[in-house]
């Protein structure tokens, strides 16, 4: 994974409306950077709908929220639709974000090992620099926690 003072590696991958999305076009801004597993499942749908939640208080404090997944567009769009998100998701089935950021992780469930995404944020500053990263995220209050670090 990368870590604090890193520079992050910039990517375009599509949205959920198919809109080519870049990191690059957000200079200027704070970019908070979330990996999630799979669209419409517990833990993520909890996350995605924080970060919908205080998507204007994001943005008062100069910030993007983007979520990334191996989920299809056509995934991410039914997500965002189910739940009325508003938050950019991110497909990346290529994983030309999720590779360079050190998110494809083994993991074990109930004993079993294999890889998947690891659940972590980033916040990327105005000049393209990690600021902060959450490991191992825990949903319920995960956004707020970020907006608490995005608004110092």
């Amino acid at each position: 994974m990368l870590n604090v003072g890193d520079m992050a590696p910039d990517f375009t991958v599509l949205n959920q409306s198919g809109k080519e999305v870049s990191l690059s076009q957000f200079k200027g801004k704070k970019v908070v950077l979330y990996f999630y597993p799979k669209d419409d499942t517990p833990g993520c749908t909890t996350e995605a709908i924080g970060f919908t939640n205080l998507s204007s208080q994001f943005a008062a404090n100069n910030a993007v929220v983007l979520g990334v997944s191996k989920d299809s567009v056509d995934s991410h769009a039914q997500f965002c639709q189910k739940y009325d998100l508003t938050v950019d998701l991110l497909s990346d089935n290529d994983m030309v974000v999720i590779n360079p950021y050190g998110i494809w992780q083994e993991k074990t469930n109930y004993g079993k090992s294999y890889m998947g995404i690891a659940r972590s944020t980033y916040l990327i500053d105005e000049n393209g620099r990690i600021q902060h990263v959450w490991k191992n995220v825990k949903t319920a209050d995960h956004a707020e926690a970020v907006l608490k670090v995005v608004s110092v």
